[in-house]
């Protein structure tokens, strides 16, 4: 049985990759932080008590600030593979910490590469890199487009990315770059564009919520879902050589488009008025369903300058030629719906009907590991 250690599981993609992994027959080890254990509700319902005899998923207490215990899991657990997903994220937070960002998300990865190679074990090791690193450079982007950060967040991922090249041409480690644009879910972090639009429509929908505050719309982002990106994770270090890969969908949309979807998904056209941080957007028509809490003329979306990054990343669109040709990638499911299963899930979540299309896409697309838990109290 082959094992897997997680950074980062209790987050979006560590726990659909949990699961996937689950699915495969692995023995999955997760690394969580103290403060995590109040946030695992990404993973309940896939843990088991560890003295029971099938249980296949364990964690250990650790940080990657802490070298000495990141050695120590990793001796013990001797995993075959190792997925470091663990990073301060936050683009926007990373300005307001960037020394903190700095320590964890690039030199966390540092000490696991280090402890790989002090412990001497075979694992396989992946980083997640990620597609902000490219930020000011012209899209679309690709494995050889020279990188140029505009954030903390990014500056850390660049170096996670280029030590983790140097440990595998200086020790021979097999390590990979997977360098994922954003991809999104109905686990997607309530602080992240997509997913703060659809569960602030959803509450809106319910009566909970009057508005939503975003930041600039106008910028544009290659969207995908992530229980897809997951499992290329995965496909990387199934390889012959390790390499790094930008994994994408290849097109790209502005939030703007992403909020006017998932509105009309609920039934609901918007206008817009204004410009700049005066631009609102109004409710033109809606659904009967909605009319005791929305009628034509409702301004629901408006402008918050503290949303604003001092540096912004204008346009993101990977170019998947090369993983295309060399892993088989072929994103699956499309903006629309994506759009569509996470305005569901975050209906649910609303405790409304949702409109059931997403759901029924969800399903349709295999994947069998997953049904979304999230056991969020709302």
């Amino acid at each position: 049985m082959k094992k897997a250690l997680i950074t980062g599981i209790t987050g979006q993609d560590g726990s659909y990759l949990a699961e996937f992994l689950l699915s495969k027959g692995y023995e999955v080890h997760g690394i969580i932080r103290r403060s995590s254990t109040f946030n695992t509700q990404r993973i309940d319902h896939i843990y088991v008590d560890p003295h029971e005899p099938n249980a296949k998923l364990f964690l250990h207490y650790g940080d990657l600030s802490d070298p000495g215990i990141i050695t120590e899991i990793i001796y013990n657990v001797q995993p075959d593979e190792i997925y470091n997903l663990g990073a301060q994220s936050h683009v926007k937070v990373s300005f307001d910490m960037p020394e903190y960002t700095g320590n964890i998300t690039g030199l966390g990865t540092l000490r696991i590469l280090e402890a790989i190679r002090r412990s001497g074990i075979k694992a396989r090791f992946y980083q997640a890199s990620s597609s902000e690193m490219f930020g000011g450079a012209p899209a679309p982007q690709n494995e050889t487009t020279p990188f140029y950060p505009r954030s903390p967040y990014a500056v850390a991922k660049v170096y996670a990315y280029w030590i983790t090249v140097n440990y595998r041409e200086a020790y021979n480690i097999f390590a990979c770059n997977g360098i994922l644009f954003n991809h999104e879910s109905p686990r997607r972090g309530e602080t992240f564009v997509t997913r703060k639009i659809t569960r602030a429509l959803a509450r809106i929908l319910a009566g909970k919520q009057k508005k939503l505050y975003l930041g600039n719309l106008y910028t544009k982002r290659d969207w995908g879902y992530a229980p897809e990106y997951v499992e290329m994770m995965w496909l990387m270090l199934q390889q012959d050589k390790p390499d790094d890969y930008v994994v994408g969908t290849g097109e790209s949309h502005t939030i703007k488009e992403f909020l006017v979807k998932a509105f009309e998904y609920a039934g609901i056209e918007l206008e817009f008025k204004g410009q700049g941080v005066e631009e609102k957007g109004i409710v033109k028509s809606t659904d009967n369903r909605w009319t005791s809490v929305l009628k034509p003329g409702d301004v629901v979306v408006e402008i918050d300058p503290k949303y604003f990054r001092p540096t912004e990343v204008e346009h993101l669109q990977a170019d998947i030629t090369k993983a295309r040709q060399k892993l088989g990638w072929e994103p699956r499911t499309t903006f629309d719906e994506l759009v569509k299963i996470m305005v569901d899930y975050d209906m649910k979540l609303a405790g409304l009907e949702p409109i059931g299309e997403g759901i029924r896409i969800n399903h349709a697309k295999g994947f069998g590991y997953t049904n979304h838990n999230l056991l969020h109290n709302q």
